[in-house]
């Protein structure tokens, strides 16, 4: 049975199969647009422990963008064949999106962390301490802005295909038709979200900074915390697999629990439209498993 993941997209959802992703939308007509395309295969190298999650990675975040372009001209299009993001909005976009997230994860707690540590001597005088504020402050500020965004509606409609998203994973999983009425039954928390996946990111993070010099100065260690993101991104993804493979295990069902609970904030139950939508990406992608060599750009 063919690995499959996922990813949410406006008014659409994204998957991702050994062989290629594709990505259903629905259209303000209600029609379905679908894009489906062929991945080129991985040399021997990068599939090495904690190199393939770096390449998976990078990956994800170039079919992610490709995916929301693509989900964005088609649920938000006026007139047939109107482009609503060019590639400089999206580029634009992008660059934003990403001084973003290195302004509030990286330097925003690193820079609260600094103005603790002349407060109180025992963060400034301890490596460990001082990452550890740093990670509980970094966990706490993307609570909040998960939070946060949930609050708008249109996002709340991207939690319902998340949850969509998963509960088609659960079904063809499970070996069971590709059906409506079988993936209504199952839960919309999967344990390899990317929503845990960020999860254990933060924990490792934590680790990770430790070994910083405590005596570097503020824009080296926020230079370093950037530096070592991949690093972090590969022992996160080596986790992630363990963990998936392990999943019936009493101790790892322990530690992925917070993974779980924390969908609660990025999940929504979906209805049956969303559930449409979810399973023709599905079938989609999987028609690649059966044949590998065929290449749809879009349909």
């Amino acid at each position: 049975m063919a690995n499959v993941g996922g990813q949410a997209v406006i008014e659409g959802v994204m998957m991702k199969s050994p062989s290629g992703w594709s990505v259903a939308v629905r259209g303000p007509k209600g029609d379905i647009s679908l894009k489906l395309e062929r991945t080129e295969k991985q040399a021997g190298f990068l599939k090495l422990p904690i190199v393939r999650g770096v390449v998976a990675l990078f990956q994800a975040l170039y079919i992610g963008v490709k995916a929301i372009e693509f989900s964005g001209n088609v649920a938000y299009q006026e007139q047939e064949d109107e482009k609503t993001f060019s590639p400089l909005s999206m580029a634009i976009t992008i660059a934003t999106a990403m001084l973003l997230a290195v302004g509030l994860f990286i330097v925003l707690p690193l820079f609260l962390t600094k103005l603790m540590g002349n407060i109180f001597q025992s963060v400034s005088s301890s490596s460990f301490v001082f990452n550890f504020i740093d990670g509980l402050l970094r966990v706490g500020i993307f609570l909040l802005y998960v939070f946060s965004i949930g609050l708008w509606k249109e996002m709340r409609r991207v939690y319902e295909y998340h949850g969509a998203e998963h509960k088609v994973i659960f079904t063809h999983e499970a070996g069971e038709e590709l059906t409506v009425e079988n993936a209504r039954k199952y839960r919309p928390y999967h344990p390899r979200c990317g929503t845990s996946f960020l999860l254990i990111v933060m924990v490792i993070s934590i680790l990770v900074f430790s070994f910083i010099p405590q005596k570097w100065p503020f824009i080296e260690k926020a230079a370093s915390r950037m530096v070592l993101i991949p690093l972090i991104a590969g022992i996160s993804y080596e986790m992630l697999r363990f963990s998936a493979k392990m999943k019936d295990n009493p101790v790892v069902k322990f530690l992925v629990f917070p993974g779980l609970l924390l969908q609660r904030l990025t999940v929504r139950e979906p209805d049956n439209s969303q559930l449409e939508v979810a399973l023709t990406a599905l079938k989609e992608v999987l028609k690649l498993e059966v044949n590998p060599e065929e290449v749809v750009k879009q349909c």
